[in-house]
């Protein structure tokens, strides 16, 4: 068998959405593999990793998915807000962040919160882990954009930006980063953490994907992708989804499939669609095949089979909570379902006394 390729849409309207791609040699199809409504209010946020797709929703709930068995595995529910990002890193760990303010990092071994950190003043807008897994950075309506030691689980590093970012992505080899505010995109340099670079949009953007290092994908409010040279800002490609009138890009995600490059895209006209593009010769992509979900497209994540990342950290150096946040069901509606208000996480002892002591620290 080949591998499982698989994409995952959420939308306005409430539902997630799976379809199973199928490779083929001119076209590829698009078959609609399950449906399920388990928010109760519009999809903001999918993500996945090998086995588990989780979705974040205006409901304040994350709704997990076992892939390998199709099932539902059940709901986190530890935010107090609409969940604004989700992110896995590897098999191990998944990262939330909301408009309560704040980001949580999941054990996915039996869905612990080892860390709830209040990240900013105001709502979390985007969140994304460095390769490595050491390090997150995240933005946020208080005009911050922070880097976070994930080892420690403490702010490394805070900037002011002067003005909200919508959305922050590290580059596949994590020494650099791009920062999204309206319609333009600065790029940083891990190193010395300053703008090394700025793309300007035409309309205001709304997702984007490192295709490589140096090539960057960027959607938004207008009739096209376009594609980046990351060194020079300059557009070196450029192409139009379709003939449809009055649609945004929601979502872009990539995968390589046979020593290329598969771009797909999800519009709010309810189209998801696949493009064949080479990266070393960039022309005008093919499109490979597409599908009408005939739903106002959220948010879109891949799920392709692969091998795993290490972990954020050694697991055995990992703190345990005393308390379990897998909820087998969502709440009733119109009841409020939160978890206990502590957590428990190691610290340094004040004392003279060697070794760490576990300190338990309201969350706020």
């Amino acid at each position: 068998m080949g591998d499982q390729i698989e994409l995952v849409a959420g939308c306005y309207e409430q539902i997630v959405f799976g379809y199973r791609v199928s490779p083929g040699d001119e076209e590829w199809t698009i078959e609609p593999n399950f449906t399920h409504h388990a928010h109760t209010a519009s999809l903001t946020a999918v993500s996945s990793s090998d086995q588990f797709i989780a979705t974040g929703s205006k409901d304040e709930t994350i709704q997990l998915y076992d892939m390998s068995k199709k099932t539902e595995h059940g709901a986190l529910l530890h935010h107090d807000g609409t969940i604004s990002c989700l992110e896995f890193y590897g098999t191990s760990h998944l990262l939330s962040g909301g408009q309560d303010g704040l980001i949580c990092v999941w054990s996915t071994k039996k869905w612990e919160c080892l860390k709830s950190i209040k990240a900013h003043k105001g709502h979390v807008t985007s969140l994304s882990v460095h390769p490595s897994g050491k390090l997150a950075l995240s933005v946020g309506t208080d005009k911050t954009l922070r880097t976070w030691n994930l080892i420690e689980g403490r702010s490394a590093f805070i900037k002011n930006i002067k003005r909200n970012a919508e959305i922050v992505l590290w580059s596949p080899d994590g020494e650099q980063y791009a920062v999204v505010v309206n319609d333009q995109v600065d790029i940083y340099v891990l190193k010395s953490a300053t703008i090394i670079g700025t793309i300007a949009f035409t309309k205001r953007i709304s997702c984007l994907k490192f295709l490589k290092n140096t090539l960057l994908a960027v959607g938004g409010d207008d009739e096209s992708v376009r594609i980046f040279d990351v060194t020079s800002q300059k557009c070196v490609c450029e192409f139009e989804l379709s003939c449809h009138q009055n649609r945004s890009i929601k979502a872009i995600e990539s995968f390589m499939k046979d020593d290329g490059c598969v771009l797909v895209t999800a519009s709010n006209d309810g189209f998801i669609k696949l493009w064949k593009l080479n990266l070393e010769n960039l022309e005008t992509p093919s499109l490979l095949g597409q599908v009408n979900t005939t739903a106002r497209l959220t948010c879109l994540s891949i799920w392709k089979r692969g091998e795993a990342k290490e972990t954020i950290a050694d697991q055995s150096a990992q703190p345990e909570t005393s308390k379990a946040v897998v909820e087998p069901s969502k709440p009733a509606k119109g009841k409020r379902v939160r978890l206990p208000g502590e957590v428990v996480i190691l610290e340094e002892s004040s004392s003279t006394k060697q070794g760490k002591k576990k300190k338990k620290q309201k969350v706020q």
